[in-house]
């Protein structure tokens, strides 16, 4: 009782946030619910100057939800599905995600920027935007202004490339397989890849089959979240072991290791046999659902927690490695795909 008398207030005060970006996000998917809610939550932390009977509410949204957010992500990935789509995918895949990590830690080393913000920037531009900054957050330590600026960095380029790559797409004659694979591992969040997919379904009057393609490209880049948030608990603690937290007895693996990551590949797994037992996949589409909502909701509680006015100071070196990741993973992807002669 006590407990949800102490997180209540700064729950309800994220929901309350929450509602009308999910009604924005339906309006406009391009933007997204998660990004509407991040701004709703840093204009109420202009006026809401005294925070202490909302800030337990508002840091278990921002921890606990988020990470029940990615196991509930889980659900909407149907490994065999996933696997009928992997073979052509697979290889321009892991050439897009090794491409950004590259440049985000070449430019961390060359600008001297956070840790923090380049790992989240890296991953999110590489894996699944949103939600693979939400399954990472946690493991490295990122606090929220640090969330808030990729995050924002994600969604810059989210939009530019739901609105460029149709017409990209088109000028360099792709075939509708082509701009399904090219979707799919070059544009960042699922809302976006849905976005440029419907648009191009629309151009090229497809009947929807270029999103669904897009849409299966786009999930089996998201199970990269697992070997790349397991690497970093594990570097992790390599860092706090040379650091000599071990020696005084402060360590414990327990806190930094991923367990929330472990209950995603079982929702998945879970899915998975489900769907070939003859459960109809429409069962899951409620967790899948609640997941978005969770994020939206964690969204709002880091906005809360941002200092808009620290965050526009600090806001041009993470966006110029967004741009760079963006631009390496856009070319990646077209240069394999032409090695692989689907171009």
């Amino acid at each position: 009782m006590n407990s949800v008398k102490r997180i209540g207030p700064g729950l309800v005060l994220c929901l309350l946030l929450s509602i009308p970006s999910v009604l924005l996000g339906r309006l406009f998917p391009v933007v997204g619910g998660p990004v509407f809610a991040i701004l709703a939550g840093m204009l109420v932390s202009l006026v809401l100057k005294d925070r202490t009977r909302y800030q337990a509410g508002i840091a278990f949204t921002s921890k606990k939800i988020l990470q029940y957010a990615v196991i509930l992500l889980g659900f909407g990935l149907n490994l065999s599905e996933i696997a009928k789509v992997g073979a052509k995918s697979l290889p321009i895949i892991c050439t897009t995600v090794s491409m950004s990590l590259i440049i985000a830690f070449l430019i961390r080393k060359w600008l001297k920027m956070p840790n923090n913000i380049s790992v989240l920037v890296g991953v999110g531009s590489s894996i699944c935007g949103g939600s693979a900054i939400a399954a990472t957050a946690p493991v490295i330590g990122a606090d929220d202004e640090e969330i808030v600026q990729s995050i924002s960095v994600i969604f810059l380029f989210n939009i530019l490339a739901a609105l460029l790559f149709p017409t990209l797409g088109g000028m360099m004659g792709m075939s509708n397989e082509g701009f399904g694979l090219f979707a799919g591992t070059a544009i960042n969040d699922t809302s976006s890849v849905t976005a440029a997919a419907s648009t191009w379904d629309t151009l090229h009057n497809t009947n929807g089959a270029v999103l669904e393609y897009a849409t299966i490209v786009k999930l089996t880049r998201t199970l990269a979240i697992i070997p790349i948030t397991l690497a970093l608990a594990f570097w992790r603690t390599w860092q706090v072991k040379r650091g000599g937290a071990v020696s005084n007895g402060s360590f414990d693996l327990k806190k930094i290791f991923p367990f929330f990551i472990l209950f995603f590949v079982l929702a998945s797994i879970i899915t998975t046999v489900s769907t070939m037992a003859g459960v109809n996949p429409a069962l899951f589409q409620a967790f899948k659902t609640l997941s978005k909502y969770f994020i939206i909701l964690a969204m709002a509680a880091i906005g809360l927690n941002t200092n808009l006015v620290k965050l526009v100071k600090t806001g041009g070196k993470p966006i110029f490695m967004g741009v760079c990741c963006w631009v390496g993973i856009t070319c990646a992807s077209l240069i394999m795909q032409h090695v692989q002669g689907l171009l």
